[in-house]
């Protein structure tokens, strides 16, 4: 009993500190691509090039995963399988990392990793209308309360609503978050024959392309000169924040189970936050850190369903 208690006890220790890892990789994407963007990098060419190299980055964790590197491929390849694969990445990558990198050239990373994060609320309400799953009474109030927290974490000041760019970074991240939602539907409902990190690759993969071609229609060049201190950021960012995190946090929802590591979302913008207070010098107004909490909580109770319910598939996050 003895041996069994303290197993548990390091099962859990070793579950936290996994998690916490995870978190603080993902929120530190949002402070490093941030810099990035401030130092004049365009943000359409610099994802594609974050998620090229992440997905390179990918391909020899595959067989570390329990698979084969012929297990990059679906199992049953075929034409719908190579459209749903490219559905997902054109959704995951593209549009929900491009928009958000588009919407942090004109709000800060803290608020741009809120609103992203509140992809969790949007799965449930498109659960129920699009793969018809039940919503629980702790479901309903999540999402009142998510809504609640979005609109307060938009910000409820006149110049929010007046057409200013600010509004725009907000819609757009917004967006980000919808759009990384229909791609966790889409995940679920094609229930493809693919490892977990075999679609990483390909949705990185497909979605870097594309980022690329349109920063190249759009006439985005990287910048001619790039120094050391940028070509590290730019490291961390495509590696440790992209690859890492992703690794981490699927490691975090085998020894946690998709319920309660999930719940353990929201710890991503919680970090933002902190790490954006001391490298950047931002700050949220009080109402933007309630709408924070509420979203948070909204999460929370979002996954108190069943694990039946949960939306799994949103653990491959930015």
């Amino acid at each position: 009993m003895k041996n069994h208690s303290q197993a548990g006890r390091v099962g859990g220790a070793s579950f936290i500190v996994t998690l916490l890892a995870a978190t603080f990789l993902m929120g530190s994407s949002f402070v490093v691509g941030k810099i990035l963007l401030r130092n004049g990098f365009p943000p359409t060419v610099l994802v594609g090039w974050r998620f090229l190299v992440a997905a390179l980055a990918t391909l020899p964790l595959i067989p570390f995963d329990g698979g084969r590197m012929r297990d990059v491929l679906p199992g049953r390849p075929g034409l719908r399988a190579a459209l749903v694969i490219a559905s997902i990445g054109f959704l995951q990558t593209t549009a929900v990392m491009g928009l958000l990198f588009l919407a942090m050239r004109w709000i800060s990373a803290s608020t741009a990793a809120i609103l992203l994060f509140t992809n969790p609320i949007w799965v449930a309400l498109l659960g129920k209308l699009f793969l018809r799953e039940q919503l629980g009474r702790s479901r309903i109030v999540g999402l009142v309360l998510g809504l609640a927290g979005v609109v307060l974490a938009i910000g409820m000041k006149p110049e929010s609503w007046s057409g200013t760019t600010a509004l725009m970074g907000e819609l757009l991240g917004l967006g980000s978050a919808l759009c990384w939602a229909a791609a966790t539907i889409i995940n679920k409902r094609a229930d493809l024959d693919v490892g977990a990190w075999a679609l990483s690759f390909w949705q990185m993969l497909v979605g870097a392309l594309a980022l690329l071609a349109i920063a190249s229609l759009l006439g985005e060049r990287w910048p001619q000169t790039t120094t050391l201190s940028e070509w590290t950021y730019f490291i961390w960012l495509a590696i440790p924040a992209s690859t890492g995190s992703f690794g981490l946090w699927f490691v975090a929802l085998r020894k946690g189970g998709a319920t309660r590591t999930s719940s353990f979302l929201f710890l991503a913008p919680f970090f933002t936050v902190v790490l954006s207070f001391m490298f950047l010098g931002e700050t949220l107004t009080p109402l933007q850190g309630a709408g924070g909490a509420l979203i948070g909580l909204a999460i929370w109770l979002v996954n108190r369903e069943s694990k039946a319910r949960m939306p799994t598939v949103t653990a491959a996050s930015n």
